[in-house]
C-alpha cells in the first residue's frame, strides 16, 4: 500500500533553464519501501493556501538489485510548467536539507530486465522513467539491446544530454540514439521537426527491425504518444507490446452529464480494511472515499498517473478520462477512481488488488 514519508532533500541539480534534478536520501529503515522497479514513479504532497497539492515525478535513476538492499537515494526529474503550484516551487525554493512529503513508488510502465531488443520513443521530460529504465536493462543483461528515439525542442532544452550520452558511450554497441530537435538544426543526423505520426512511419523501419521489439515505451506529450502509437500500430507492431505514460493532456471539456442513481453507495477495500459510504452529488469514486479514507491512494486527479487505479468489483460507473490504464487493464475490470462516477446504486471497488 502507497504511503507517505518525509526525505530529505540530499541534492538539486539543474539540467536547464527550466529542469532540475532532486536526490532523496532514503534512510536505511525506510529502503525496502521505496525499492522501485526501473519506470516507476512518486508523488510528492505540499500544502499551498491551506490546500494539498500532489505532484508524480518519474524516478530517473537505475533500480536497485532484487536480491540487493532499497536504494539509498531516489532522483526525480522536474520540468517547469506554466503556473505549476510543485514545479515552481521545485526549481525556486527546494534546497538542499528540506524535507518533502514523498509516497511510495508507483506505476506500471516498467520494465522487467531480460534478453532481447527494446525502444523507446520520448518527448521532452517523457525521457526521465525511460532513463532508470535503459540504465537498469543494460547494466543488468548483456544480452539485451535498446533503441531510443528522443525529441526536444533545442540541445539547450533537453534534460539528462550528459547522462544519455554516457550510457552511449558505455554501451556503443547495445544502445542506439537517435535525437531530433523541432526548433533547431542539427550539425548531423536527422533535420529539425517534429516527430508525427507520418514521420515515425517511415523512420522507424529505416532504424530497427520493429517487429522483433519485445516492447516499445511511449513517453511525453500526448500528441507525441498518441502519434507514435498510430505509427506504430500501421507498421504492425502489436498492441500488447506498446507500453505509453503520458505526461501532460491538455484540458478539454467535461463530459456530458449521465444520468446516475439518486441514492448511491460506494464500498471500497483499502489496506485490508472496507467500508461503505453513500456518495454525494456529482462525487467521483475517490473523492467519496477520501472523504472517510484520507489514505486512499492518489496524485494527479486527471486520469494520467494510474495512483487510484482499483478493481471494480461490482456495479457500473462511467470513467470521464483514462491515460495511465492499458487495454488489457481496462479489459480486465481495473478502472481510475478518480474518474469514475458511479451509474448503479451500488458499486464495489478494491484498491488492494
Amino acid at each position: 500500500m502507497a504511503r507517505f514519508h518525509p526525505l530529505q532533500v540530499a541534492a538539486v541539480d539543474h539540467l536547464t533553464d527550466d529542469s532540475v534534478t532532486l536526490t532523496l536520501a532514503v534512510p536505511a529503515a525506510l529502503r525496502e519501501e521505496y525499492r522501485h522497479a526501473p519506470g516507476q514513479h512518486l508523488a510528492l504532497r505540499r500544502v499551498v493556501d491551506g490546500t494539498e497539492v500532489r505532484r508524480t515525478y518519474s524516478i530517473c535513476s537505475p533500480a536497485p538489485e532484487p536480491d540487493g538492499e532499497g536504494p539509498r537515494t531516489l532522483r526525480v526529474g522536474v520540468r517547469l510548467v506554466e503556473g505549476g503550484a510543485f514545479s515552481t516551487y521545485a526549481l525556486k525554493e527546494i534546497a538542499v536539507g528540506d524535507e518533502l512529503e514523498v509516497m511510495t513508488p508507483a506505476g506500471r510502465f516498467t520494465l522487467v530486465p531480460a534478453p532481447g531488443r527494446y525502444a523507446a520513443i520520448v518527448g521532452g521530460s517523457g525521457i526521465t522513467p525511460v532513463l532508470s529504465i535503459v540504465s537498469t536493462l543494460l547494466a543488468r543483461e548483456p544480452a539485451a539491446r535498446f533503441c531510443l528515439v528522443r525529441s526536444d525542442r533545442t540541445a539547450a532544452s533537453t534534460m539528462f544530454l550528459e547522462e544519455v550520452a554516457d550510457l552511449k558511450d558505455r554501451y556503443p554497441e547495445r544502445f542506439q540514439l537517435v535525437t531530433v530537435l523541432s526548433r533547431e538544426e542539427q550539425q548531423a543526423g536527422l533535420p529539425s521537426g517534429r516527430l508525427d505520426r507520418e514521420r515515425l512511419t517511415g523512420l522507424l523501419p529505416s532504424l530497427l527491425p520493429v517487429t522483433e521489439v519485445a516492447a516499445w515505451f511511449l513517453c511525453g506529450p500526448f500528441g507525441l504518444v498518441q502519434g507514435a502509437e498510430q505509427a506504430l500500430r500501421e507498421i504492425g507492431v502489436a498492441r500488447s507490446r506498446i507500453h505509453e505514460e503520458i505526461f501532460h493532456v491538455e484540458v478539454t471539456a467535461p463530459p456530458a452529464p449521465v444520468a446516475a442513481p439518486a441514492h448511491s453507495t460506494v464500498t471500497a477495500r483499502l489496506d485490508g480494511r472496507g467500508g461503505s459510504w453513500p456518495v454525494r452529488d456529482g462525487e467521483s469514486v475517490l473523492e467519496t472515499v477520501l472523504r472517510n479514507r484520507p489514505d486512499a491512494p492518489y496524485a494527479c486527479k486527471g486520469g494520467v498517473c494510474g495512483t487510484c487505479r482499483a478493481f471494480l468489483v461490482s456495479g457500473e460507473v462511467r470513467m470521464d478520462r483514462n491515460f495511465a490504464l492499458e487495454p488489457e487493464e481496462t479489459d480486465s475490470g481495473y478502472v481510475l477512481a478518480c474518474q469514475s462516477h458511479p451509474l448503479t446504486e451500488a458499486v464495489e471497488v478494491d484498491f488492494d488488488r
